[in-house]
């Protein structure tokens, strides 16, 4: 699994770098230059950014927004309050907030919630739901859902070819694995296997040729 982290004090960066690579494979970089450039070749379980890089008032909006529609889940550290956050990012939100000065155990605290989310919906994959399963329920033409009662928090969607709909909106963040087929997602597409992110209330219009299967896992609090 694999972690984004953007800060550009050095100091700063190496020592969260160490902490977090006891979690993860970490790729720590300084630029916003640099941030970008990584999302666009890569994927990632988690990307952390500072919010004001290089002497910027709020430069880790730019990496927010990049990362979003990359569908990565974003956490923002700063040392600004939490309201002086929200009005930087505004309209936008992290899905996580990590403030400074933080402790060992915030950091890894953090970084372990998201990595769970991906590990969660992995062990689930591996006993997907059948599709003659009585629990599927048609939420949309061309496309089922399932939250089996007997299993811990999770959603399985299946999607027959061609369809074309929104993708319901969750209650909080939703890890989603595709397992099988391609799901194209406000014109992204993305081919299984392929681990996605849908932040707080996201709704991609949601496409795909083939059909598609996947599992959804609600961000623990």
């Amino acid at each position: 699994m694999k972690v984004l982290l953007v800060e550009d004090d050095p100091s700063l960066r190496e020592g969260m770098g160490e902490l977090v690579s006891e979690l993860a494979d970490v790729q720590a970089v300084g630029t916003i230059h640099e941030a970008l450039a990584a999302l666009k070749t890569d994927r990632f379980e988690l990307v952390m950014t500072d919010l004001r890089i290089a002497g910027g008032h709020n430069d880790g909006r730019g990496i927010l927004e990049a990362a979003r529609r990359r569908l990565h889940p974003v956490a923002i550290v700063s040392a600004a309050g939490p309201d002086e956050v929200v009005q930087a990012l505004h309209p936008f939100e992290p899905d996580a907030l990590l403030m400074k000065p933080f402790q060992v155990d915030d950091i890894m605290g953090l970084v372990e919630r998201f990595l769970d989310l991906k590990r969660q919906a992995l062990a689930a994959s591996e006993s997907p739901l059948a599709p003659d399963s009585p629990a599927w329920t048609e939420f949309a033409p061309g496309a089922r859902s399932a939250t089996p009662a007997s299993e811990a928090p999770r959603t399985w969607v299946r999607l027959t070819s061609e369809t074309d709909h929104r993708w319901p909106p969750p209650h909080r963040g939703q890890g989603i694995l595709l397992l099988e087929g391609d799901l194209e997602l406000d014109g992204e597409r993305y081919a299984a296997p392929c681990y996605l992110f849908l932040g707080l209330g996201a709704s991609p219009q949601t496409r795909t040729r083939t059909g598609a299967l996947a599992v959804c896992v609600p961000l623990r609090d």
